[in-house]
């Protein structure tokens, strides 16, 4: 008869042989589309691609409910896109923005309205913030809420070196990453294509990168073209609950 101690050592190891195998995985990286939720057809799209791309959608577009669905039938994450004040405080940015003057019951308020109005969201990034995500408070209170609202994982675009947000998200215990590339701040089809080269060359050496694009008829093309030769490149493109996963392990270890 097998004893009860001598299971447990089957199980710890079993657990740590797989825990020793994706940490030598090979390299993964996550890519994420910003600035949906105004054009189905742009969600359509996405929902097409290879592979678990996820839809950052900003919160009160006329499509985001819609494109939220088709993510969710492709098997593909929804972000909640959360428009966040910029350094630029004259950029348009639409309905839900957070601002620096917001209270801590304001931004609790505008948060869950911005929830509420796209479905299946499973994380959030940020949708500017060069501004807000500098300072420590609002960002705290943001990522009270995430942690309130069912463990949602957070991504911080990085639109400011100064970005404090990664740092107020690992300190509240919220799953988060941040993004390392991205892809086309640059339209010319050459620079898009070298930033896809640099993630997977990051991946490559970190074990794991994250890219933010957008909708950009070049972007879609080149994600089209370049997604199914991932695996053949030894690149798996994988979901960015994934990602946070693997360097939060990583990071323990």
């Amino acid at each position: 008869m097998i004893s009860g101690r001598a299971i447990y050592r089957s199980l710890a190891a079993l657990i740590l042989a797989l825990l020793a195998g994706a940490a030598v995985a090979g390299p993964r990286i996550a890519i994420i589309i910003d600035d949906l939720g105004n054009l189905r057809s742009a969600g359509e799209r996405i929902a097409a691609l290879d592979g678990p791309v996820a839809f950052a959608i900003l919160p009160h577009t006329p499509a985001a409910a819609y494109i939220a669905g088709i993510a969710r039938d492709s098997g593909k994450e929804v972000l909640l896109h959360l428009p966040l004040q910029p350094v630029q405080g004259a950029i348009p940015m639409g309905i839900g923005k957070i601002n620096l003057d917001n209270t801590h019951a304001e931004l609790n308020r505008i948060f869950a309205a911005n929830l509420a109005s796209v479905p299946y969201v499973t994380g959030v990034n940020t949708h500017m913030g060069s501004l807000l995500t500098q300072h420590p408070g609002h960002m705290g209170w943001l990522m009270g809420e995430l942690d309130r609202n069912g463990k949602l994982f957070f991504v911080d675009s990085r639109t400011t070196p100064a970005s404090v947000a990664l740092r107020l998200a690992v300190e509240y215990g919220v799953p988060a990453t941040r993004r390392d590339v991205f892809l086309d701040d640059d339209l010319d089809p050459r620079r898009v294509a070298e930033q896809f080269s640099r993630l997977k060359n990051l991946a490559r050496a970190q074990g794991s990168a994250v890219a933010i694009g957008h909708p950009y008829p070049v972007t879609l093309a080149l994600l089209e073209r370049e997604l199914p030769r991932l695996a053949a490149e030894g690149i798996e493109l994988v979901a960015v609950r994934e990602i946070i996963g693997d360097q939060r392990m990583l990071a323990s270890q």
